[in-house]
C-alpha cells in the first residue's frame, strides 16, 4: 500500500511541477492524474499495483470534503454578501453547459445518421 500511495503522490508532484514550470492554468493534480492515466495505458500491469490503494481512497473520499466544508463555514459571511453573484454565475454556467451539451449532441447525432441512398435522377 505504501508504494502505491507513494506512486500516486509522485504523479501529483510531477503534475504540480509541470504546472509550475509551464505556468499552465490547470490544477497540478489534474495534470498528474492525466500523466498517471497515460502510464496506466502504456503499462497496464501498474494498475494491479495501484488499484487496491485507489479503491481504499475512493471509499473514504467523503473525508476529503471536510476541509472544503470548513472553508465554506469560515467564509459564510462573504458567501452571503456575494450570494446574488454566485447564484447568477451558477445558473448561467448551468444553462451554458446544458446548451453546449445539447448542441454538441445534436451535431453528433446528425453526423451519425446515415444518409439515404440517392435514387437515379434525384439529387440528395
Amino acid at each position: 500500500m505504501i508504494p502505491a500511495l507513494a506512486t500516486l503522490l509522485v504523479f501529483q508532484l510531477l503534475g504540480e511541477a509541470m504546472v509550475f514550470a509551464l505556468a499552465a492554468p490547470v490544477p497540478g493534480p489534474v495534470v498528474g492524474l492525466a500523466l498517471l492515466l497515460l502510464v496506466l495505458v502504456l503499462r497496464p500491469a501498474w494498475l494491479q499495483a495501484i488499484k487496491p490503494t485507489a479503491q481504499t481512497l475512493l471509499q473514504h473520499l467523503s473525508l476529503l470534503f471536510v476541509p472544503a466544508g470548513v472553508g465554506v463555514m469560515l467564509h459564510l459571511q462573504r458567501l452571503g454578501d456575494e450570494a446574488l453573484a454566485i447564484g447568477v454565475a451558477l445558473v448561467l454556467s448551468t444553462l451554458v453547459g446544458l446548451a453546449s451539451a445539447a448542441l454538441t449532441m445534436d451535431w453528433l447525432m446528425r453526423r451519425m445518421v446515415p444518409k439515404p441512398p440517392a435514387v437515379d435522377g434525384e439529387s440528395p
